[in-house]
């Protein structure tokens, strides 16, 4: 799959907070984790990235949620792509979005579409629910994405970033976090030089220094379409029993 250079549209709201939100560290067992492998590809395996409506709308937050569930079963179960409908009606459900007058397009939170997923579904998929990073150092990145198959990002993307191949800090232009927007995009992967975000049909690369300078939230999520069936993940390195019943406590 090429990587994109076409800009769609935008639509993440800023941050919504939720003390109820668990915190990944929580699980992830001191000592016994194994360090995650210094390159991760959870991207090649997907030869079509959709739009998923992001082209017209400002459904990014939940166009996001649909790649990530084509990649999860692509990789870990029999693929699933979801139809741009099926993403629209999540994002109409969200947002209040409606379709036959094309108004309300006003964009998402994360979180409210994360709830929704875990609750409803986006295309028939639920998730058994999210937790947050609190911070998005390398280490804490290259774990959720080696263990969850993929992470749930948003972005205050600067205005300097419209032109750029790859997203990275530089210092001409309009660099301000969120002078273009807030976005939402899954990262499918990492390696030294940086991370892979699936965007408005296809990939972009960023810098680690791009992550870190205006991603301003991010969610590993945790869903049976990857972790049930992969045999990567080893489940006396992560505590996934405990995680699973936090989460059906906020049911």
């Amino acid at each position: 799959m090429l990587f994109t250079d076409v800009a769609g549209c935008l639509g993440k709201h800023p941050p919504k907070h939720d003390a109820r939100t668990l915190s990944l560290t929580n699980y992830l067992r001191p000592g016994k984790l194994p360090p995650a492998p210094a390159t991760v590809d959870f991207w090649s395996k997907v030869s079509d990235w959709p739009m998923l409506g992001n082209d017209q709308l400002g459904d990014c937050t939940v166009a996001a949620a649909g790649h990530m569930i084509e990649q999860w079963t692509s990789y870990a179960g029999t693929a699933f792509t979801p139809s741009d409908a099926e993403v629209v009606e999540a994002y109409s459900a969200v947002s209040g979005y409606d379709a036959a007058t094309g108004e309300n397009d006003h964009g998402a939170a994360m979180l409210d579409v994360l709830n929704y997923w875990r609750k409803q579904g986006v295309a028939q998929h639920r998730i058994l629910g999210y937790t947050a990073l609190g911070s998005t150092a390398g280490a804490s990145v290259r774990e959720a994405i080696y263990l969850f198959g993929s992470l749930y990002t948003g972005f205050n993307l600067p205005r300097s970033a419209q032109q750029q191949t790859v997203w990275d800090v530089i210092s001409v232009g309009d660099t301000e976090p969120g002078s273009w927007g807030g976005h939402a995009v899954p990262l499918v992967g990492y390696d030294a030089d940086g991370l892979v975000a699936v965007t408005w049909g296809g990939l972009k690369r960023l810098t680690w220094a791009f992550l870190d300078t205006y991603c301003d939230e991010a969610f590993a999520v945790l869903s049976n379409d990857f972790i049930n069936q992969t045999t990567r993940v080893n489940p006396d390195n992560f505590n996934l029993l405990a995680l699973q019943r936090d989460l059906r406590i906020l049911r």
